[in-house]
């Protein structure tokens, strides 16, 4: 541009020597373009940009953002409402000398505040800062625009600026057109190489397999709605939980990549991902343990991912400040906290739209329920641990549907983590080991049998036991225990080591407990349920099982603290 509009005195520089040039040879003026400009005059662009600004901000240089018309959102009030996609790690590993499995982080844009802004500049006129100092880019549209425009607060369902739906038939061209990468991942050339099906039945997203049809490689598309699927738009949800989903995948890519599926692109403003294709003979755990087929390994592999990613994430392996970073960020998924609390920790108890089970049959355990002043005082009480103890990253949404597995032994995946939050240790290892006794009491309604039933059981203790001795082994290595919390120095015998472990598993055990108790109620008197419930046609059978299975929540709830080991648990649960 500068050679084809002959301006004088141009050159060429790496992007990175601007604030140095800025110092030892001098600048007129910064300009720089933008994708999106809002109500207060914050801008994203390309990612660099920010710290342009603060360069220039230092070297008192004015700073111009030049950006058309059409970029001048009055939707977005300011630069905290604008979607900032982050692209997979593999774009900068693969692009240089990086070790495989280096956390990356690789934000596409960044957004510049109105401070360290100038003036706006568009083919209609600039927008300089008003006598009390700011932006007014609402006025300036409405001006030029003919139009009245204001910023209003949205309610209900919002669908974010720049963000479309994806369907079977426009995913080829996005690929294409969004991420060269996935291409060459896939050896595909153009759309026309590739055909999607959607394979979803989940109760919030879009997940669609795309195949390369002349070299059959797959790919896995996940597209967050704005709204509980399983619900409608009446419950609006927010897109955000696709970047914290990423987020966390991220994380437990780095601290169990071999139980944590790859992500080769993410966008922040469609709520979109693309990650690995995990092939048969793999499917989802919910569906083989219906099916009745025994996985040699998944239990302890199970143990090991929970193991790695709660400790990684915990005081155990982060300094304090570290720590409190990252309870920062990633308190910020708080709505998909919020409907947590809601369908796990509130509605089951009390009489709620949402609510259902199988009736008649089960009207009298539910009506028990909403009567059980002791099951709500002891529910009431993990609420209360789930919303305020921030021991470490959760998945937080850890059940037999979210993960994919095979005979072979450690082929396991986890994944949709969605849900990701800062929480008690206790919830992540209680949801799983929940799954798997929902899938034991259900079994009465199947044809797998009695030995079959026992496996079930087998593996909820393989689980646990997996899990604790991780968790310790973890611990027990100074180059993993070099956190803030049970600072070496305080316990450097062996004995002492080995008691503040015990002390600190049987906390997180008898919360697992209570917590594995309210995620088996919710499946049979809340909003969702499971299919190893679900799928036995006879409502009398289903009855059966579920009541069983609300037997052993009940225990589990009010009486988690009696139980001392998982043998313990599993015997009660046999004789329920």
């Amino acid at each position: 541009e500068i050679l084809e509009e002959e301006m004088p005195g141009g050159v060429l520089i790496c992007d990175s020597s601007a604030g140095y040039m800025m110092k030892t040879k001098g600048a007129d003026a910064c300009v720089v373009g933008a994708d999106r400009v809002c109500a207060d005059g914050s801008t994203a662009n390309k990612i660099g940009t920010y710290q342009l600004a603060i360069a220039a901000a230092y070297h008192n240089v004015p700073f111009y953002v030049a950006s058309p018309f059409t970029t001048l959102d009055t939707s977005l009030k300011s630069g905290a409402d604008i979607e900032i996609e982050e692209r997979p790690a593999e774009e900068l590993i693969n692009t240089s000398r990086a070790p495989k499995g280096m956390p990356c982080w690789n934000p596409a844009f960044d957004v510049t505040s109105p401070d360290l802004i100038t003036g706006i500049i568009t083919e209609k006129g600039v927008i300089e800062r008003g006598p009390d100092g700011t932006f007014d880019v609402i006025g300036f549209v409405k001006k030029h625009s003919g139009e009245e425009v204001t910023y209003e607060e949205p309610s209900g369902l919002v669908v974010p600026s720049g963000y479309t739906e994806q369907t079977c038939a426009s995913l080829p061209s996005y690929i294409e057109e969004n991420s060269p990468y996935v291409m060459a991942e896939i050896g595909a050339t153009s759309a026309s190489d590739l055909s999607a099906v959607e394979m979803g039945d989940g109760n919030l997203n879009l997940v669609f397999i795309v195949t390369n049809t002349k070299n059959k490689k797959k790919i896995i598309v996940k597209q967050s709605l704005p709204y509980v699927r399983c619900v409608g738009e009446s419950w609006p949800l927010t897109l955000e939980r696709s970047h914290f989903e990423f987020k966390a995948l991220s994380v437990h890519y780095a601290a169990c990549p071999s139980f944590t599926p790859k992500v080769y692109y993410f966008s922040r403003a469609n709520g979109l991902m693309i990650m690995e294709y995990i092939p048969p003979p793999n499917i989802i755990l919910r569906k083989g343990l219906i099916a009745g087929i025994k996985y040699p390994t998944v239990a302890s592999d199970l143990g090991v991912f929970c193991a790695k990613t709660l400790f990684a994430t915990s005081s155990l392996k982060l300094s304090a400040a570290e720590t409190r970073q990252e309870i920062e960020f990633w308190s910020k998924n708080h709505e998909m906290c919020t409907l947590t609390e809601t369908v796990i920790f509130t509605e089951p108890y009390i009489e709620a739209s949402n609510n259902r089970w199988t009736s008649p049959q089960l009207d009298d355990d539910k009506k028990a329920i909403e009567n059980d002043f002791e099951l709500k005082l002891a529910a009431s009480k993990l609420k209360r641990k789930f919303m305020t103890e921030t021991q470490a990253l959760l998945h937080a949404d850890l059940h037999t549907g979210s993960v994919m597995c095979s005979p072979e032994d450690g082929k396991t995946f986890v994944i949709d983590p969605e849900f990701a939050f800062y929480g008690p240790m206790g919830f992540d290892v209680g949801a799983i080991l929940a799954n798997f006794m929902l899938a034991y009491v259900a079994q009465g309604g199947h044809q797998n049998g009695e030995e079959y039933a026992h496996w079930i059981l087998e593996q909820v203790v393989a689980l646990w036991k997996s899990f604790k001795s991780t968790f310790c082994e973890l611990w027990s290595d100074p180059k993993e225990h070099k956190g803030c919390a049970y600072h070496r120095s305080m316990f450097e015998s062996d004995e002492a080591l080995t008691a503040a472990q015990d002390s600190f598993i049987a906390e997180i055990f008898t919360d697992t407990l209570g917590f594995a108790g309210m995620k088996m109620l919710r499946r049979i008197v809340g909003i969702a349920h499971v299919e190893d419930l679900e799928s036995i046609a006879d409502a009398d059978a289903r009855s059966k099982c579920e009541r069983r299975g609300l037997e052993i929540a009940k225990e589990l709830i009010k009486e988690a603290k009696v139980y001392g080991t998982i043998e313990d648990v599993v015997a009660m649960a046999a004789t329920k």
